[in-house]
């Protein structure tokens, strides 16, 4: 992201911000600290955004792009800045903002009070330049290293809950769903249509090509499947190459026209591959919750038609209660 430099109208400052480290917001109302410490950070090589009051600050801080390096002075009109950084602390966020205090209290209580706000460092007037170099170099550091975990987390949240090779949810957080839709559906009246999808001749696939290959295949009729998917329905990949799919049934959706037209377009629709354009096909098994039943139960009677339909010649859907 490309970050936008402040000026002290109030105007330009609440302009969208890129969030990123070597931005800071200084707030302060005294004109020349002001312009003095817009002027070293700038030095150093940080986008500086300025303000000259804490209700400004606090606006910009509350947009969703908002610097993460913030120098708050302690007196300011309308917010002072410990106002702001309550406030700010009260804001639940994942990556809350490094704060340094700007004051010309001496004492001692006035530090404490400002750490024990939720201030991370504090800086006294007059500044020493290079004291402020230092004191803001380590906030950069540290927003860095929270970036970094904050990234990290998400990855492996991810990749807790997905497939690495398609993407899609994993057999894990499929069930979790699942549970979740048979509780709905007992809650308002509905149903939901659990389809255990199997590639046929998948082995063939990786045989002739290679296995390379036949990750392409499986990650192209991942995205077709995700295509064919209505707003509320979820695609997951529920082991090598089987898929599993939860329908909803609303209203007056028919499950059989669903599942056919997935069955068609996958058959219809040739698969880009590194070894050229494979035309594959699905087998289906599909059973349908109403009221009754457990997540087991009903896993057992969508397996259960998919076998019946690769007996029957594969490339089609069966139902758990036309199988029976």
């Amino acid at each position: 992201m490309t970050s936008t430099d402040g000026t002290p109208q109030p105007a330009d400052a609440v302009d969208t911000i890129a969030a990123i480290p070597q931005t800071v917001l200084v707030a302060d109302d005294d004109a020349t600290s002001l312009a003095l410490l817009a002027g070293v950070l700038r030095k150093h090589g940080y986008d500086v955004v300025t303000c000259t009051n804490g209700q400004q600050a606090w606006d910009i801080l509350r947009q969703p792009q908002a610097p993460h390096l913030v120098i708050l002075d302690w007196m300011m009109p309308e917010m002072d800045g410990l106002d702001v950084l309550r406030a700010l602390r009260r804001e639940p966020t994942d990556t809350p903002p490094y704060v340094m205090m700007l004051t010309a209290r001496d004492d001692k209580q006035d530090i404490i009070t400002a750490l024990d706000a939720g201030a991370n460092d504090y800086l006294s007037k007059p500044f020493d330049v290079g004291e402020l170099r230092s004191r803001v170099g380590v906030g950069k550091r540290m927003v860095e290293l929270q970036e970094a975990l904050f990234e990290s987390r998400k990855a492996l949240a991810y990749h807790a809950t997905h497939d690495s090779l398609t993407g899609l949810l994993n057999r894990r957080s499929m069930l979790e769903h699942l549970q979740k839709e048979m509780a709905r559906a007992v809650r308002y009246g509905d149903t939901v249509a659990v389809a255990m999808c199997d590639l046929d001749h998948f082995k063939r696939v990786n045989d002739t090509y290679g296995h390379p290959t036949g990750d392409d295949v499986l990650q192209g009729v991942a995205k077709l499947l995700c295509a064919q998917a209505r707003e509320h329905d979820m695609t997951g990949r529920f082991g090598g190459e089987e898929f599993l799919m939860i329908v909803p049934l609303r209203g007056d959706a028919d499950a059989h026209k669903v599942f056919d037209r997935i069955c068609a377009r996958i058959a219809a629709t040739p698969v880009e591959t590194r070894s050229g354009a494979l035309t594959v096909t699905l087998s289906i098994g599909v059973a349908v919750y109403c009221q009754g039943g457990t997540v087991d139960f009903l896993l057992a009677e969508a397996d259960a038609a998919l076998y019946k339909a690769k007996h029957q010649g594969r490339n089609r859907v069966v139902f758990a209660a036309d199988a029976q």
